[in-house]
């Protein structure tokens, strides 16, 4: 299985992020303009790298769908907040859905700040007004390429997972979410969406225009 890792200067995270990969799953990290070493890094540690020129998560996600070749990929961050270990339970879900999202489960109260769960339960909660059963907006996430392909999401920005989601409702996907462990980052790095109320805000804004 392929997973694709959205990258913008996570160099400090990488090396315990490709190490936990489960065997028989090959990184795609796709470098979305770092001035850290990341793509450097990756390389050093085995992984594919993939340069996306054009900024936003959702460029960044599509490019790894572009160059992944597995029949199932899967999506995760970059900066060590989630465990890949879970990638296999949740591709094993597959087998009765077209969508396995994961809903994430804090190890403690800091981990996630209060405006990142605040926009995260108005989003979700506008997402189960719609009929889909989901209560985070999909961090990490696994399904079959080219069903996503044909499913062809167009945002290229912060609300790119979720265009995924409507769209998967919209097409009546089968849509699994599942409890996956969310920690600390790693030290030396910042989200870009969580790690302040200008990236919670910027990142609701692209969400918003989704929504419209």
């Amino acid at each position: 299985m392929d997973v694709v890792l959205p990258c913008l200067d996570e160099a400090a995270a990488l090396p315990a992020v490709l190490a936990s990969l489960p065997p028989g799953h090959r990184a795609i990290v796709v470098d979305n303009g770092s001035v850290d070493g990341s793509p450097a890094v990756a390389v050093s540690l085995g992984a594919l790298v993939v340069h996306e020129p054009r900024r936003g998560y959702g460029a960044a996600v599509h490019a790894g769908l572009l160059a992944a070749t597995s029949d199932v990929v899967a999506f995760a961050d970059a900066d060590g907040s989630l465990d890949l270990g879970e990638l296999p339970a949740m591709a094993a879900l597959l087998a009765d859905a077209d969508l396995v999202v994961g809903r994430r489960v804090p190890v403690h109260s800091g981990v996630w700040p209060w405006h990142a769960r605040a926009g995260n339960a108005v989003i979700s909660g506008l997402l189960r007004r719609r009929g889909l059963d989901v209560h985070d907006v999909a961090p990490l996430r696994v399904c079959r390429r080219e069903a996503l392909l044909a499913l062809n999401v167009q945002d290229r920005a912060f609300g790119y997972p979720l265009e995924l989601l409507v769209r998967a409702a919209s097409s009546g996907w089968r849509v699994r979410e599942v409890d996956v462990t969310y920690g600390p980052r790693a030290a030396g790095t910042r989200s870009k969406v969580s790690g302040s109320v200008r990236g919670t805000l910027r990142a609701a804004r692209d969400m918003a225009g989704v929504l419209r």
